[in-house]
């Protein structure tokens, strides 16, 4: 049983490979954007696998609840249960030391922010010391500060630019919403916001492939016997789908295991940057593996049925792809 499920794991862990190397493809990329024809992204390969993954998703909505009664997934279950009440503390401590990395790199939340002026550095310490200060005024405090300097890369940069790191603002949530009577919505904020912004940057690589098969040729990265055209789609499909599973609620502890551990292999690929740019993602995973849904209820669950419940995810994950292209496509 166990040579199985370590089969599995492994099987799993290669299918998901493509989805932390190309996180942010504009992090390693050189060359500039080129949009292709929307009738090129929706081409037949792209329309079938669309169609397969809502199938395997509506399935999965009552394959995965069957796996808690595994005794070594209770197990771990149980033992993650207990981890709980640290979650929080996670979050705050880990994005200061997130943002520790990036200052003494001369960054800003992601390698592609550069710290041009002196008082972005006293700003981002600022954030820091308030953040290791174990008081939720100076958490507040720093959050607040945080909020203010991240709005001005956000005024720079532009609203599509910026979604790729909306999950800073969830973190930004969740961090002035301790210790108030709205706290329990902090959490759901942060799947919420981390899901989203992994869809969003899914995304970008069907509208711009350019950059993705620039960094396919310049790393040397396998395709596994795939066409670099064809690998780009399904790469960029897994990397929505883990977003949207998170905003669900499906998979959220199975997917943040296996996606922290690629994430982690992936600097030996790209290194430094890699390490510098998901620090804060690696933090987010963490908290879902401890928290599950234990506290998030989930949109399926609005749906009693299961076949309802199979239906809403097949018809959902097709409107939200829709909708995730279509915008994209006309203001990214």
């Amino acid at each position: 049983m166990i040579r199985k499920f370590l089969s599995l794991g492994l099987i799993v862990l290669v299918c998901l490979s493509p989805l932390a190397i190309y996180g942010h493809v504009k992090w390693f990329a050189t060359k500039p954007p080129v949009k292709i024809p929307i009738e090129d992204i929706l081409s037949p390969l792209f329309l079938t696998v669309s169609l397969l993954i809502a199938v395997l998703l509506a399935v999965l909505t009552q394959v995965i609840p069957l796996l808690m009664h595994i005794p070594i997934f209770k197990k771990i279950n149980d033992a993650l249960e207990g981890l709980r009440k640290y979650s929080r503390y996670i979050l705050k401590y880990g994005t200061a030391g997130s943002l520790i990395i990036q200052v003494l790199s001369g960054t800003m939340f992601a390698p592609d922010f550069a710290i041009d002026h002196t008082w972005q550095t006293l700003v981002m310490w600022f954030i820091i010391i308030g953040l290791l200060i174990p008081h939720h005024i100076a958490t507040k405090a720093a959050a607040i500060v945080m909020l203010g300097l991240f709005a001005t890369l956000w005024v720079d940069y532009g609203w599509f630019y910026m979604l790729d790191y909306g999950f800073y603002v969830a973190i930004i949530g969740v961090l002035l919403l301790w210790n108030t009577k709205l706290e329990n919505w902090g959490f759901p904020f942060l799947y919420l916001g981390t899901g989203l912004s992994l869809c969003w940057v899914a995304v970008e690589k069907w509208v711009y492939p350019s950059m993705t098969i620039e960094i396919i040729e310049h790393h040397g990265v396998p395709t596994f016997g795939f066409d670099p055209s064809v690998f780009i789609v399904l790469a960029a499909f897994i990397e929505f789908v883990v977003g949207y599973l998170l905003v669900v609620g499906i998979l959220n502890r199975v997917l943040a295991i296996v996606v922290t551990v690629i994430f982690i292999l992936t600097t030996m690929i790209f290194g430094m940057t890699e390490i510098i740019g998901h620090a804060m993602i690696h933090i987010i995973l963490i908290i879902f593996v401890i928290e599950g849904v234990s506290f998030y209820y989930p949109p399926i669950k609005i749906h009693r049925t299961k076949l309802d419940q199979m239906v809403f995810v097949f018809l959902n994950f097709l409107f939200v792809l829709s909708t995730f292209i279509l915008i994209y496509y006309r203001f990214g």
